[in-house]
C-alpha cells in the first residue's frame, strides 16, 4: 500500500506535551502493546521487567548530547552548530540569518567572532571561529539543545541525558533511553536481560519535518554510527533482541545482513524506515510517542503496523499519556 504524508497526522491536545521529565525517571507511565493479541495495557515503567522476554538483550544507544546551542547578547545571536568540521569550522543553523552574510564577521563577545564563510541552499552556514570550540570563554554560552516543544530549562540538562550517554555527539536526546535508573538496569539484568550497547550521534536530520507529500520522496539526512566486532558479536549470541529508541533500530537494522547477522561496522546511516519494511534484527521495540507525520512515526507503524499505530496513539491520547521528549514510554512486543 503507498502511504502519503496526510497518513501519518493525528491531532494532539497541547497540555499533554511533557514540558518536564517523570521523577524519579522509571515513573513515568508504559502502554505496553502486544502484537499477537492486538491487546493494550497501561502500567509504569518501573513494572517493564513484568512484559519483556527473560532471554532478550536490551540494546540501548549510549551516545551523549553535546550542548550545541550557543546563544549570546540575551538570546538573541544564536549558532546552533549541527556539525564539527575542526575546532574552529563548524557547520551551522543561525539566528538571525542578517548577521550571518557570507563572507562577514560577526562579533559573539568581545575578541570573539564568527566569519561566514559559506551558505548551503538549505541556509546552513559554515563559520569560521576566532577561538576553538572548547574555548573556556565560550563555555558559559553553551546549551542544551531542547527541542522546540519544550521551554528552555537548563536545570533539566542532566534529565535530558540517558544514565548510560558516554560518547558525545548527538544534537538531541534518544529519549526511550530517559526512563531507565542504574537501579532498573541492575533489577532487569538480575532476571537476565543484559543491556548491549550501540552508537548513534542523533542529528537534527532525524527531526527533520518530511516535506514531500509521497513518502518515497523524503530524502534522509545521515547520521554517524558504530557498532564495535565485540557488541556484533553478543547481539549475534542473543535469542532476542529489543531495541531501546528508534536511534537503536537504526542501528540494528544498519548493521544486520539480511539473514540478521551482525558484523562491525561505522559510517553513516540515512536508513529510512517506512510501512512495508522487513525487520531483520529487532524483536521489540521500547519507544516515547512521536510527533505527527514525523519519520520516527513512520518507523512505529512500520514495527506496529499501521492500523494498530493509530488504535495505539488514540488510546494514548484517551488516557492522557504524556507525548514527546519528555514523555511516556510504550513497549512494543
Amino acid at each position: 500500500m503507498q502511504y502519503s504524508l496526510i497518513d501519518f497526522d493525528y491531532h494532539l491536545p497541547e497540555e499533554l506535551i511533557a514540558q518536564k521529565p517523570a521523577t524519579p525517571r522509571d515513573h513515568s507511565r508504559l502502554l505496553v502493546y502486544n502484537r499477537s493479541t492486538g491487546k493494550i495495557t497501561d502500567d509504569y515503567f518501573y513494572n517493564i521487567g513484568h512484559y519483556l522476554p527473560s532471554n532478550t538483550s536490551l540494546v540501548v544507544n549510549n551516545s551523549k548530547v553535546e550542548k550545541c546551542r550557543l546563544l549570546f547578547n540575551e538570546g538573541k545571536i544564536e549558532i546552533f552548530v549541527t556539525k564539527t568540521v575542526t575546532d574552529r569550522v563548524v557547520e551551522a543553523m543561525v539566528r538571525p540569518g542578517k548577521k550571518f552574510r557570507e563572507g562577514k564577521e560577526t562579533e559573539l563577545l568581545e575578541g570573539i567572532t564568527a566569519k561566514t564563510v559559506h551558505i548551503a541552499e538549505d541556509g546552513i552556514r559554515t563559520i569560521e571561529l576566532s577561538h576553538s570550540l572548547d574555548h573556556p570563554k565560550l563555555e558559559p554560552y553553551k546549551y542544551t539543545p531542547f527541542p522546540p516543544y519544550i521551554e528552555r530549562d537548563e536545570s533539566l540538562a542532566d534529565r535530558y541525558q540517558t544514565v548510560f550517554a558516554k560518547y558525545e555527539g548527538s544534537k538531541a536526546a534518544p529519549t526511550a533511553g530517559l526512563h531507565f535508573t542504574p537501579e532498573l538496569l541492575a533489577k532487569l539484568e538480575k532476571a537476565g536481560i543484559e543491556k548491549k550497547e550501540v552508537t548513534l550521534h542523533v542529528g537534527l536530520g532525524t527531526f527533520a519535518p518530511v516535506k514531500t507529500e509521497s513518502i518515497e520522496e523524503h530524502v534522509m539526512h545521515s547520521e554517524w554510527y558504530r557498532i564495535t566486532g565485540e557488541q556484533a558479536e553478543e547481539l549475534n549470541r542473543s535469542k532476542s533482541i529489543t531495541a531501546v529508541g528508534t536511534t537503536s533500530v537504526r542501528v540494528l537494522e544498519s548493521a544486520a545482513d539480511e539473514s540478521g547477522t551482525f558484523t562491525a561496522r561505522s559510517g553513516e546511516t540515512d536508513i529510512f524506515i517506512t510501512p512495508g519494511y522487513r525487520f531483520r534484527s529487532v524483536d521489540h521495540l521500547i519507544t516515547n510517542f512521536h510527533l505527527p507525520k514525523s519519520t520516527l512515526l513512520m518507523l512505529i507503524s512500520a514495527f506496529a503496523g499501521f492500523d494498530e499505530t493509530r488504535k495505539i496513539y488514540e488510546h494514548a491520547i484517551q488516557q492522557k499519556y504524556r507525548f514527546y521528549s519528555f514523555g511516556d514510554a510504550m513497549l512494543i512486543l
